[in-house]
Parts: structure tokens; sequence; C-alpha cells
């Protein structure tokens, strides 16, 4: 999953900015720093939308460099939206999935490290499918 960027050179820095995140800026000296640190600023903007139990916006720019998110917090943003898609609370989805509610808190704090086994069930339970693969870096 990934988020859109905006970046433009002003001055003697690179200015980056997310049209769907609304207040994630970020820059750099260069283009390069510019792009290294909007990981960083993005993911911070996510999670901190998650710990203050907001769900963050989705991405929808088609513009700009692709800023990747890491793959245990697209997760947690998948499950977090498609629970909400269907109007669930954390203790339903427990109950569907045959975990306790706190495994979903834990879950949809961007801090937790759930294992392959517990997403599958949360994927079951929510009407989708977890699918890993790995790629060349």
């Amino acid at each position: 999953m990934f988020y859109r960027a905006t970046v433009a050179k002003s001055g003697k820095h690179w200015l980056v900015s997310f049209a769907d995140c609304e207040g994630c800026l970020t820059e750099g000296n260069s283009r390069t720093e510019a792009i290294e640190n909007a990981h960083e600023a993005l993911e911070g903007w996510l999670e901190a939308h998650l710990v203050q139990g907001n769900a963050p916006p989705r991405p929808r720019a088609r513009k700009g460099d692709a800023i990747e998110v890491a793959p245990l917090l697209s997760a947690v943003l998948q499950i977090r939206w498609r629970r909400e898609e269907l109007e669930l609370t954390q203790g339903q989805l427990a109950k569907r999935a045959g975990v306790s509610q706190q495994q979903i808190a834990k879950l949809e704090d961007p801090d937790g490290n759930p294992t392959v086994a517990t997403l599958e069930k949360i994927a079951a339970a929510l009407g989708l499918r977890l699918e890993l693969s790995f790629s060349a870096a």
C-alpha cells in the first residue's frame, strides 16, 4: 500500500505533502532526503491517528511520488477500514474471529505484533483473504 506525495523545491529545501493526509508535511535538503523523510512522516501521521482511535483516510490521490507504508501498518489500516465498513465494534469482530476484544485492540495498535495465524482469523472474520508475498528488495 502507498500514498502519493507531492515533492516540490522551495528555496534550498524540498517540501513534501500528502493530499490524502492533511497536515502531514516534511522536508529535506535534497529530493532524495525529502522522500526518505516522507516515509517516516507518513507512518508517524498514520500511527498517530490510530493511537487516537481514528481511522486515517484511505489513499486516493493518483498523482505524485508513491510513498510505501510498512506491511504491518498497512495490514492494521486495512483491518480497521474494513471493520468500519462493516460497522463492527472491536468486540463484535473478536466474537466473529474467535479471539478476545483485547487482541483486536492490540491488532489495531500500530505497535502490535500479530501472528500470521491471528491475521488469517481476522481476515476471514472480515470476509477477506490474507495474502503474503515476498519480492526482491
